[in-house]
């Protein structure tokens, strides 16, 4: 705790010197209150004035209903007030003409830096958690009476028939063909099983049957060889299926992310229709609106609401509890395949802690492979559904089209035009969802979308701490974190806490200088400096001395029509990270790395 206050002072001298401002009293405020509150101050009551500061941004004045529990003087806040003067005008609290971006981007650095920091939730706030999810299935299911049969859900319907067809059609092709690949995530499952295991593992549903034979997928990956073991397959019916196993993550000290693991079986056909949605997506019409591979185009957009002032952008709450299964049916309606494929691996139940068994009403949790990209589809038709109420008639592919590149969707970061936002944000909470009003921006100058933060065009976008500092080489994750902090401040221009840093990770590893591309954990610099280096005997390149990460894979040995299996998929989907085509041994060692370490040689620092 001490490294990390003396990591925040630094923080605060850098931003005052940005800003010419002494932040002597808000470091003595800050130490104060975490000697009284704990480590809470930072990771939950900061990040809240950070948020209030954001919603004072979008209002273009700082209201009284924010910032509780920090003292006031006239107009604005006491805490920081050398930064807020540069923002807001102290005695009315509204926006200033110019406000100085230096000011808003440190302001938002000190407050929300601790805000993620992966530490685990207490067991109430988990228990909440865990609540809020088994909630959100009452209110899909309240929704979706509200909606059945509606004029709304047949217009969601005919919009998504626009948006879809083409690329529905080429996934419905690929089922029916037979060209599904389907493939094992490295993530855990429900059954519990080791990475090299799944490949192995008889289990299959008689739902699954009946679209996706085991003796051409669960054998062959779709290779069509014909094995002996097509007896041994257990096949279940709907009734003895294993529900998804939910359990939460960490994600902040706030509240933790609650996920669901889904059994090996499932995942295996899930990763299969995953690739063939990704395959086909860049050449339907919807390519230009969507995509899960690349966030950039959200961030310019983000951007470029934030100097014109005519795009918004959007965050959900609970996304991804929120989708409703119907909601996904409506869209498959007309493609039987696809439709049936999706429904034979879905699970259709979950195990809840607390809560016991529960069938679900949305589509799938977080863990699901096509949790995703379902989730960013129904929420892009939904946005052409609350353009089509705002143009008052009904919406073609044409009308459709002119609006690319101003509307974007990433999961739940949604980028739309200004002038369309009251009617969008209507229809998406017709159909359930909650529009986070704190992470969503379109009446001032800033604008946030997909990690990227924007005023009046200049990136505002602060450096997260994820883990406490190291105190020794043992602190493996520590360490590779704090090299990455190091590095990520490095690039703001935050040079007394990167001397401090710099400090710390001197002490615990050599740290030299190197580029993001070396396999070191070495040091960012703008600059060329000299250090001690020596020439490879083999291929004549310099190298310098640091540390490496170092870990290997559990032993998991494959072999028989699992290991034939692998190799095969391996070779049909060589993009996978879960199938490293050529690499040693991953028939007998497979998985994360149980332990990680770290480990002093000479390596090139380019």
């Amino acid at each position: 705790m001490k490294s990390l206050m003396l990591f925040l002072r630094y923080l605060l001298l850098d931003c005052g010197r940005w800003c010419q401002t002494s932040t002597l009293r808000d470091y003595k405020t800050i130490s104060e209150r975490v000697e009284h509150e704990g480590l809470s101050f930072l990771t939950i009551t900061l990040p809240s004035f950070g948020k209030d500061f954001e919603k004072s941004l979008e209002r273009g004045s700082v209201g009284r209903d924010l910032f509780q529990g920090f003292s006031w003087q006239a107009g604005l806040p006491v805490f920081l007030r050398g930064f807020l003067d540069q923002v807001f005008d102290s005695d009315s609290g509204c926006l200033l003409d110019t406000p100085s971006v230096d000011a808003i981007f440190s302001v938002r650095q000190i407050t929300l830096a601790f805000g993620k920091m992966q530490l685990p939730c207490t067991e109430k706030r988990t228990k909440a958690a865990i609540r809020k999810y088994v909630e959100c299935e009452q209110d899909i299911k309240s929704s979706d009476k509200l909606l059945d049969g509606s004029f709304e859900l047949n217009e969601f319907a005919r919009i998504g028939r626009l948006l879809w067809s083409d690329l529905f059609q080429s996934v419905d092709e690929d089922i029916f063909y037979g060209r599904i690949i389907p493939n094992h995530s490295s993530g855990s499952v429900a059954n519990r099983l080791s990475s090299n295991a799944k490949w192995s593992h008889l289990t299959w549903t008689s739902r699954l049957e009946r679209i996706f034979p085991s003796m051409e997928y669960l054998f062959s990956g779709g290779w069509g060889i014909r094995l002996d073991h097509h007896g041994d397959v257990d096949i279940l019916e709907p009734g003895a299926e294993q529900p998804v196993r939910v359990v939460s993550v960490p994600k902040t000290l706030k509240t933790p992310r609650i996920i669901a693991m889904e059994p090996s079986y499932v995942m295996y056909i899930q990763q299969g229709i995953l690739h063939s949605i990704e395959e086909n997506l860049a050449n339907s019409f919807a390519g230009s609106f969507i995509s899960w591979r690349s966030q950039d185009p959200n961030q310019v957009m983000a951007r470029q609401g934030s100097i014109t002032g005519e795009l918004a952008t959007l965050d959900l709450s609970e996304a991804s509890d929120r989708v409703s299964y119907q909601h996904v049916l409506e869209l498959v309606r007309n493609f039987p395949n696809l439709a049936e494929g999706i429904d034979a691996c879905r699970s259709r139940k979950a195990d809840v802690p607390d809560h016991g068994v529960l069938r679900l009403a949305k589509f799938a949790s977080m863990g699901s492979a096509l949790c995703f990209p379902f989730e960013s589809m129904i929420f892009l038709t939904l946005i052409f559904l609350g353009i089509q109420k705002s143009l008052k008639r009904p919406l073609s592919r044409g009308d459709m089209r002119s609006f690319s590149g101003r509307v974007r969707v990433y999961g739940d970061d949604i980028i739309v035009p200004v002038d369309f936002v009251n009617s969008v944000v209507g229809t998406l909470e017709l159909f359930g969802y909650k529009v986070n009003a704190s992470k969503s921006f379109w009446n001032g100058k800033f604008r946030e979308s997909c990690g990227k933060e924007y005023y009046a065009g200049e990136d505002v976008s602060f450096t997260k701490v994820r883990r406490f500092l190291p105190a020794g080489r043992k602190d493996v994750q520590e360490i590779v974190s704090t090299v990455s902090l190091r590095n990520q401040l490095y690039r703001a221009g935050l040079w007394q806490t990167v001397s401090y840093l710099d400090g710390i990770l001197e002490r615990l590893i050599p740290f030299p200088y190197a580029t993001p591309d070396s396999p070191l954990l070495g040091r960012e610099s703008f600059v060329d400096f000299l250090q001690p280096t020596r020439m490879c005997p083999r291929l004549q390149r310099p190298l310098v001395r640091g540390v490496v990460l170092s870990g290997r894979s559990p032993r998991d040995f494959l072999d028989d029509y699992g290991a034939l299996n692998k190799c095969l998929t391996s070779l049909q989907q060589r993009e996978s990270t879960d199938l490293p085509v050529g690499r040693d041994r991953h028939l007998e060692r497979s998985g994360r790395p149980r332990t990680v370490d770290i480990k002093t040689r000479w390596e090139t620092p380019n």
